[in-house]
């Protein structure tokens, strides 16, 4: 199944003037993902992003990333993303 999941955006590779190539490295539990951040341009180092297929489609806050982390340990989902 393919579901958008939270990560914490660690680092942004790119500049806000160059939104359509603006990237950063988004942790997953502790798997590191570049992501495209083009769709929220205002997501910045230490905000929670839902992701899907690459791209971090909505900033979200933090408690609320945890809940679905700790969702996704139980159901031991967190090993497809490696």
């Amino acid at each position: 199944m393919c579901l958008a999941i939270p990560g914490k955006i660690e680092s942004i590779i790119g500049s806000d003037a160059d939104v359509l190539n603006k990237k950063g490295r988004v942790n997953f539990g502790g798997i590191f993902k570049e992501v495209s951040l083009s769709f929220v341009p205002q997501a910045k180092v230490g905000d929670y992003v839902i992701v899907h297929v690459g791209f971090a489609l909505s900033v979200v806050d933090q408690a609320e990333a945890l809940k679905v982390f700790d969702y996704l340990k139980q159901m031991e989902e967190l090993e497809e993303l490696k």
